[in-house]
C-alpha cells in the first residue's frame, strides 16, 4: 500500500474565480510500505497498530503463509545488516529440530532453512524506502521511515 505525505507550501494563493485562498504542494512522497506480519505476535500486532497510528497503511504479508523467497529474505538481511542466525528465533523448537542449530551451516543453508521454516525467522520486519528494521520494541521500525 502506499501512504502519501504533502508537505504546503506556507504562501496562500487567491483564486479570484472561486474566491477560495489555497497552497500548492511542494514535495509529493509515495512510501510503500511492507509489513512481515504474524497476527498471533503481540510485537507483530504492536507495529502493525502503530503504522496505522502514523497514517500508514502498509501491505500485511503474513510470512509464514507466504515466506519471503530466498533471494527476497538475503535482500532483508543486507537491508538489516544482520546474518541470518542474527535473524532466527533460536528458541523455537524447530531451531533445533531442523538442524539450524548447527554451527556449520552456511548462510545459503541458514536462509533456506528460514525459507523452508518462516516459523524461524523474527519478526515482525517493516520494509520502506529501500530499508528494512525489526519491531522489536515496535517504536524501531520508525527510524526507516
Amino acid at each position: 500500500m502506499h501512504s502519501l505525505e504533502y508537505s504546503f507550501n506556507p504562501k496562500c494563493y487567491y483564486n479570484r474565480r472561486s474566491r477560495e485562498f489555497f497552497s500548492f504542494p511542494v514535495k509529493l512522497k509515495i512510501m510503500s510500505v511492507q509489513i512481515l506480519h504474524n497476527p498471533r505476535c503481540s510485537k507483530s500486532r504492536q507495529t502493525l497498530q502503530l503504522l496505522k497510528d502514523q497514517g500508514i497503511e502498509p501491505e500485511i504479508i503474513d510470512y509464514l503463509k507466504t515466506p519471503p523467497t530466498t533471494e527476497q529474505l538475503a535482500d532483508i538481511l543486507d537491508k538489516l545488516d544482520m546474518q541470518p542466525r542474527d535473524l532466527m528465533r533460536k528458541k523455537e523448537k524447530e531451531y533445533k529440530e531442523t538442524g539450524m542449530n548447527d554451527a556449520s551451516l552456511d548462510k545459503d543453508a541458514l536462509i533456506a532453512g528460514m525459507v523452508a521454516t518462516p516459523k524461524l525467522i523474527e519478526r515482525p520486519i517493516v520494509l520502506a524506502n529501500g530499508k528494512a528494521a525489526i519491531g522489536r520494541p515496535p517504536e524501531d521500525v520508525l527510524a526507516i521511515l
